[in-house]
């Protein structure tokens, strides 16, 4: 039977099956070893096939899982050899930061990017807590703005307690599978949870579907806005490493370095010292940013070729 991962704890996942019944299910014991690449064999939104067993444990066996459309993948935080897939088969990925308490880099904002882009998964910012933010945030709210929406990117200003830009991003989940990500603290749950306030039950239910002793902030979960609309809610990230990205590869996941590369002089251009560069040339001409281009700098020295 098919049906779809809605939590993963590793060794335990909560799965929805066509009928829209949930189950307990587990792994088959030697397919967690069979030509699995990442840390976690199955993600949060995978299509799997499952089979049902009667056992206290559990109700279902996970059998396979169908092809993916895409996902999203972080360097594993337990082995930079390795990458962990945060979710899979998603329409688009929401990425909650805040400019105070916490405040989200630019490079940290450009990691999230690129992971996105290098799988074909839409993004759109989110700059949340808009009720303290001063002069100066404002003012580096602005300048954000026009970084990213001028190549691209929808950027969203929100306040649960203003009530501001929570119907725009109400619209944007509509009819769609968004992936929701963040640094711990920059208000992701609360705003979601404002507007879809029985989430907060639902998490607690599908904590006691999931096993014994797991807590419901440590795993990826998604949830149903209604027949044909799902968030899939994730554990605050305190670091996010670039995988299975080149060092050559990189500039292609810049969508504002990507319409010139082609310019370059050379086809191996890295964008740094070499002559006739059309990037550092759309720099200096202020087509491309002096932040992004930084940040495409500092994120290229941190890329490991060795490991992929």
């Amino acid at each position: 039977m098919r049906a779809i991962v809605y939590k993963s704890t590793g060794s335990w996942y909560v799965v929805k099956t066509t009928d829209g019944q949930f189950h307990n299910a587990r792994i088959k014991g030697i397919f967690k070893i069979d030509g699995i690449t990442s840390t976690n064999p199955i993600a949060v939104g995978d299509e799997v096939d499952i089979s049902f067993e009667n056992t206290e444990e559990a109700s279902a066996l996970i059998a396979e899982i169908l092809d993916r459309r895409n996902y999203v993948a972080r360097i594993s935080p337990h082995n930079k050899r390795q990458h962990h897939i945060i979710a899979s088969n998603i329409d688009q990925s929401f990425l909650f930061a805040t400019l105070k308490s916490p405040k989200t880099s630019l490079g940290f904002i450009d990691r999230f990017l690129i992971a996105c882009e290098s799988f074909h998964v839409p993004a759109v910012l989110i700059f949340n807590k808009a009720d303290i933010y001063k002069e100066k945030e404002m003012l580096q709210y602005e300048r954000y703005h026009e970084i990213y929406t001028s190549i691209g990117y929808d950027v969203l200003l929100t306040s649960v307690e203003k009530g501001e830009g929570l119907e725009a991003v109400r619209d944007k989940l509509k009819g769609k599978t968004t992936l929701l990500s963040g640094h711990s603290g920059v208000g992701k749950s609360t705003l979601i949870n404002a507007l879809f306030p029985d989430f907060a039950l639902r998490t607690q239910e599908v904590s006691n579907w999931s096993g014994k002793g797991m807590h419901t902030t440590t795993f990826a979960e998604m949830f149903d806005i209604d027949a044909f609309s799902k968030v899939i809610d994730t554990p605050g990230i305190r670091e996010l490493g670039v995988t299975a990205v080149s060092k050559q590869e990189l500039s292609h996941y810049f969508p504002e370095m990507r319409k010139v590369l082609n310019d370059c002089q050379f086809n191996n251009c890295m964008h740094y010292n070499e002559p006739g560069c059309a990037v550092k040339q759309a720099v200096g001409a202020g087509r491309i940013s002096e932040e992004r281009y930084v940040s495409y700098l500092t994120i290229k020295d941190t890329i490991e070729e060795n490991l992929y």
